[in-house]
């Protein structure tokens, strides 16, 4: 009887894609081959050309499902307020899957080695500009494109190093700040 491996990604495409951003978040993108992910995934690596066609046709889709479960799992573009809950949501998300985070952070700095990837991260960082960009309009900030920009630049580095270099309360203490400050220069009337 054959030997049935599971994978701790789950099944199908979605398992591949997961497979992916936990080998590079591993490995960097040097280690990204088809039988990383095979492996990681517990499939064979034909079953991957299969469903991508090419490593890079896998790692653009790759990019694309990582920020875009990010984006969901932080819900950004929900958020009325960066206050303590969001703080703790954020942090957490980082805590429990670093991964994420991790992958994402490879393939912005192998774009700038890479110019086909700059499509792709131009899109994430959209992406997360835009969810917080609505969020901002509904709390009723104006002119947000520029100040989305400048959050989402100060999370982004808030995440950096809460996976590097901080702890996780002092990370939760700087998002609450940002949102006091962001509470703070809210017109009266919108208060």
């Amino acid at each position: 009887m054959a030997k049935v491996r599971m994978s701790k990604y789950g099944e199908g495409r979605e398992a591949l894609l997961a497979a992916t951003v936990g080998v590079v978040a591993e490995r960097g993108l040097h280690g990204l081959t088809l039988r990383a992910v095979a492996d990681a995934a517990g499939v064979n690596n034909t079953l991957i050309t299969h469903h991508f066609g090419t490593k890079d046709a896998l790692l653009g889709e790759a990019v694309a499902w990582a920020t875009s479960r990010a984006i969901r799992l932080s819900d950004l573009s929900a958020q009325e307020t960066m206050d303590a809950d969001f703080a703790r949501t954020l942090v957490e998300l980082v805590s429990n899957e670093p991964q994420l985070q991790l992958f994402q952070y490879e393939i912005i700095l192998e774009s700038r080695r890479r110019p086909e990837l700059r499509k792709a991260v131009t899109e994430l960082y959209d992406g997360y500009i835009a969810a917080l960009e609505k969020a901002l309009a509904r709390h009723g900030h104006a002119n947000t494109h520029a100040l989305a920009r400048a959050i989402f630049a100060a999370l982004d580095g808030l995440v950096l190093q809460q996976l590097t270099v901080s702890e996780a309360p002092a990370i939760q203490e700087s998002i609450e700040r940002i949102g006091a400050l962001l509470e703070s220069s809210l017109p009266e009337t919108k208060k």
